[in-house]
């Protein structure tokens, strides 16, 4: 397209490939979409459905929660939290469930790093007392358990990274796992894969903590008060 210059040219200045590359990748950096309140909601959403089932209540509850995929077919592809809905038979906890799932949903829809949310659901504690789930993992709340949903919903869509155990690390733990194989049984009504006597891990709430080389050690995520 030619364009008419109406004024007298002082100055002129030939750009370089190398300053022409960086315009081209501001100007496509500006035209990235990041997740804001003000993202419109598509006709269609992915997500994916949790079915959360406690020995508090005889009906399950089932944790959807739906994405939006920002930027699709870019270097910039994101997959975002966008939604959630919480439904179950049992209508004891009506209320508080819509509360939850409109905050949350408030949350994902504003931006910004929501996998603060884990961590503060994970910590809530039902006065009553909590539950085991089979495997011995323990949660101490409902809302707990909803939060460690979310939490697997995150790693799966690369928000969160899973945490990982170094090959050194997992091969002491295999040895000293494979030292209780042959011991009593888990008590009747206990599934668990770790010894009946281990105690509940403060990391992974898993009931995995044995004593190993005079340290208290998790079998299942490898924590250890001894480093």
């Amino acid at each position: 397209m030619n364009k008419k210059i109406s004024q007298k040219i002082v100055s002129y200045k030939v750009s370089t490939e190398e300053q022409k590359q960086e315009a081209s990748v501001k100007e496509a950096e500006s035209n990235i979409i990041q997740m804001h309140e003000k993202v419109s909601r598509p006709e269609e959403l992915a997500g994916s459905t949790y079915k959360i089932k406690t020995p508090m209540s005889d009906h399950a509850l089932y944790l959807t929660i739906n994405d939006i995929v920002l930027n699709q077919g870019t270097d910039h592809e994101l997959r975002r939290p966008f939604e959630v809905f919480i439904n179950s038979k049992n209508m004891d906890h009506f209320q508080w469930i819509v509360a939850l799932t409109r905050v949350l949903s408030a949350v994902f829809r504003k931006g910004g790093d929501c996998t603060f949310l884990v961590e503060e659901m994970k910590a809530v504690f039902d006065p009553q007392g909590g539950y085991f789930k089979p495997g011995g993992k323990f949660m101490p709340s409902l809302v707990a358990e909803i939060g460690w949903a979310i939490e697997d919903h995150l790693q799966k869509i690369g928000m969160l990274k899973k945490p990982e155990i170094s090959d050194h690390q997992q091969q002491i733990m295999n040895e000293k796992r494979a030292e209780f194989e042959g011991s009593a049984a888990a008590p009747v009504g206990e599934v668990s894969d770790f010894p009946p006597t281990a105690e509940v891990c403060k990391k992974c709430s898993v009931k995995a903590v044995i004593l190993m080389d005079g340290c208290m050690t998790c079998l299942n995520c490898g924590d250890s008060k001894c480093g």
